[in-house]
């Protein structure tokens, strides 16, 4: 069968989530990567998926790739301090390849481009208080006008923090990775005020059945929130209760992020957002939940139990 997707990132977390999406609902996936024998290791061998090795930022190879197919989801994301040269780029090569089918672009975005706010809906006007805010609002707004100009229709959908199989971010090793190690949890600077997180599971079904209505319009914008933990702590006493380890948090304090950012540019860049942890931003997903009432969200305990799992066989 041809498939009629394309996953840029599949082998990063949300890309995986939404390939492995599409091959559970035994819909053909087509995954352009860097390195095959990792996409191999991660997939397995499946009738259904198709593994292209290139980079899209080759814009031909990109536009070959993406010949014929309705859909192209947009994982990539560079570490932080690749950002600024990288990120408008390679976006602006996707816009390019959709628009010779007048494909749909699939963008799961962020809350940066808001700033320290208490609530964020799909009506809330961005504020950038950050660089890389700045720059998340350039690549929605380079989309938004894509599709606006009839190029590319666009899915985009905001997600806060996520984790589940194959997130393996330092945020998310920090806690899934230690746990399974039997070492207490890390967190940066707040482990005791309310947190919101996605599971990958969960963003990557509901963007799939954005794929699959009919009648959507050029650009649609949705927000999903997942769960809002009363804290990170209350979350490592659901991981502690699943492993038989320590509830035990570690709160990274910030003058030695100051330090290692010293030696660590990814860690450097952290700095601007230390607001993030230091306060509890809502992404409000009302929206997205009216549409779909039937969505059935991933219980904790399952999300939790799920990703242990994966930690366990992998990491």
């Amino acid at each position: 069968m041809e498939s009629n997707y394309l996953i840029l990132g599949a082998t990063g977390s949300i890309g995986y989530a939404f390939t492995k999406t599409l091959l559970e609902n035994k819909t053909p996936a087509t995954i352009l990567v860097r390195n095959k024998e990792k996409a191999k290791k991660l997939f397995g061998d499946n009738s259904l998926l198709e593994i292209v090795e290139g980079d899209a930022m080759d814009l031909g190879k990109l536009k070959e790739v993406a010949s014929g197919k309705q859909f192209i989801f947009h994982g990539i994301n560079y570490p932080y301090d690749k950002w600024e040269a990288n990120m408008d780029l390679v976006t602006g090569y996707v816009i390019v390849a959709a628009s010779h089918n007048n494909s749909t672009i699939i963008f799961p975005g962020n809350i940066y481009e808001f700033g320290n706010v208490k609530e964020i809906t799909e009506d809330t006007v961005p504020n950038p208080t950050t660089k890389k805010g700045k720059i998340r609002l350039k690549l929605f707004n380079m989309l938004k006008s894509a599709a606006d100009e009839g190029k590319c229709k666009v899915i985009f959908m905001r997600l806060p923090d996520f984790f589940g199989p194959n997130v393996v971010n330092g945020l998310i090793m920090r806690i899934f990775g230690n746990a399974i190690k039997n070492k207490p949890i890390n967190w940066l600077i707040k482990s005791d005020i309310p947190h919101q997180f996605v599971y990958t599971p969960d963003a990557a079904r509901l963007m799939y059945q954005l794929c699959l209505k009919n009648n959507r319009p050029d650009f649609i914008l949705y927000n999903y929130g997942g769960f809002i933990l009363p804290s990170v702590n209350a979350l490592a006493e659901e991981i502690a209760k699943q492993t038989g380890g320590s509830s035990k948090v570690q709160n990274l304090p910030k003058y030695i992020m100051n330090i290692m950012g010293l030696f660590m540019p990814v860690m450097k860049e952290m700095k601007e957002n230390y607001y993030l942890f230091e306060n509890s931003v809502n992404l409000n997903d009302d929206k997205i939940r009216a549409a779909f009432p039937e969505f059935k969200q991933t219980s904790m305990e399952k999300a939790v139990s799920d990703t242990l799992e994966w930690f366990g066989e992998n990491v």
